[in-house]
């Protein structure tokens, strides 16, 4: 489908995981603008934008609040989500996964870089704390279990999953709120995430990102100082069980082995070309 044989992974590279790509950026002061930056689930906005004096209806009935101003688009939003509970309308989504230490993180930043107006990061939900220098809301929302099991019952994630005892999870509002710019939706998922994307209505593109060995992955992951003995141990397990999956007939699209970045960049820039003119036909017209 996209011109790359599936039985023939095209080698390509990886400089390491240099940190998530930027989501939109931080919680603006307009919010007639919450809607498209500042895209969470809709049982935490409550939480999220009290701050701010804003609430989404829904949550204020259902703790019996007395109504406040209500921003519009988050209330059409909100609307819109209760009518067409399953849908995902929009330009289609681009599902990457692969390995921590793969290099998913580098590609998908050097796209959003490149293509700034085209493309649009789907920010991830997670249970675990932050690492030094991540921002919430920027390279993932992160929240308590208690909350984001919550929004999981409700209804509110098209994929979830739990590693290393922590969960993480994509939103279907973060990825409304992408295609609502008329964006393509980059989301990073892990396998199991993949397989529930799959019988959604979403459609995406999967491209699975892979190093091109765990000896590599290995170094990788230690060059971060971030990991444990422990950690590290359970990633590499969990790596070795991802590439072999990966070989399954018709789980991606395109399987990329990144052991060069300009040229993993460009393999992947390629693989999507056809879609990125559709976006860009669609800016213009």
């Amino acid at each position: 489908m996209l011109g790359v044989p599936r039985q023939s992974p095209v080698r390509a590279g990886c400089a390491g995981s240099l940190g998530l790509p930027h989501s939109p950026r931080g919680l603006p002061v307009q919010p007639h603008l919450l809607l498209a930056s500042w895209p969470v689930t809709l049982s935490s906005w409550a939480g999220r934008l009290s701050r701010q004096g804003w609430m989404p209806l829904g949550a204020r009935n259902r703790q019996g609040l007395p109504p406040l101003p209500v921003c519009p688009e988050l209330l059409q939003a909100e609307q819109e989500a209760a009518t067409h509970p399953g849908g995902m309308s929009g330009p289609r989504p681009v599902v990457l996964s692969g390995p921590s230490g793969a290099g998913k993180s580098t590609l998908l930043k050097r796209l959003l870089q490149e293509h700034s107006g085209i493309f649009g990061f789907s920010v991830s939900h997670t249970t675990r704390d932050p690492r030094p220098g991540e921002e919430n809301g920027k390279d993932y929302y992160f929240v308590t279990r208690e909350v984001m099991q919550q929004d999981i019952t409700a209804g509110d994630f098209i994929e979830h999953a739990e590693f290393s005892g922590n969960l993480y999870g994509t939103s279907k509002a973060a990825v409304r709120a992408v295609q609502a710019m008329n964006r393509i939706c980059l989301l990073d998922v892990d396998l199991q995430g993949v397989r529930n994307i799959k019988t959604t209505d979403l459609r995406p593109i999967f491209i699975f990102v892979q190093p091109p060995s765990l000896d590599v992955l290995e170094q990788r992951l230690r060059l971060r100082n971030t990991e444990t003995e422990e950690s590290l141990s359970k990633r590499l397990i969990a790596a070795r069980a991802d590439m072999e999956s990966s070989k399954e007939p018709g789980l991606f699209d395109l399987v990329i082995v990144n052991d060069n970045l300009d040229k993993a960049y460009h393999v992947l820039e390629e693989a999507l070309l056809e879609e990125i003119k559709k976006a860009q036909g669609s800016c213009h017209s």
